[in-house]
């Protein structure tokens, strides 16, 4: 992780981006994007740079990093 990186908790909570659509979080209704997240969907995009995240669905949960800030908490 580099040193400007943000936590990763803090990354998922809230961020420039929706981690849904990757668009700016700020601008747009994002209520279909919480709405997939809310049905347990892992999050596709960091909030924090906006970039593709690399996602694993596992039987119990899934695992997401991005190439750029690291890991997400797991599910």
């Amino acid at each position: 992780m580099s040193a400007q990186a943000t936590a990763p908790d803090q990354r998922l909570a809230a961020g420039p981006y929706c981690d849904g659509c990757g668009r700016p979080a700020d601008e747009g209704d994002h209520g279909r994007c919480r709405a997939r997240r809310a049905a347990t969907d892992p999050p596709r995009w960091c909030t924090a740079c906006g970039r593709k995240l690399v996602v694993q669905v596992l039987p119990v949960g899934w695992t997401a990093r991005c190439v750029k800030c690291g890991p997400l908490p797991p599910s």
